[in-house]
């Protein structure tokens, strides 16, 4: 399940003919395939997303490419925060 609120900006999914304009709330079942796309004339949005469980990504004919969890992105923010000076073991002040 993902939730969201488009805080500037509107953009869409191809699969839907629905718009997600600014300050609107966006309610996504799990198990949904989406593309997101942003029209001109608008160049920037911003939405704060909250996702419960992993997110699969797939192919144009259903395969699974990729995935994101929370493992998966504590590993991206050690991989930054030892890139810039931080020490991977940054990340840790933020997980309880």
């Amino acid at each position: 399940m993902v939730c969201g609120m488009v805080l500037k900006g509107r953009w869409r999914y191809l699969e839907h003919d629905w718009i997600a304009a600014e300050g609107g709330f966006v309610y996504e079942p799990p198990g949904e395939v989406r593309t997101l796309v942003i029209d001109p004339p608008c160049t920037e949005m911003i939405t704060f997303f909250n996702v419960n469980g992993a997110m699969v990504y797939v192919d144009e004919q259903g395969n699974t490419i990729g995935y994101e969890d929370v493992h998966t992105k504590i590993g991206l923010c050690r991989q930054h925060y030892a890139a810039v000076g931080l020490g991977a073991d940054y990340v840790d002040r933020f997980i309880r």
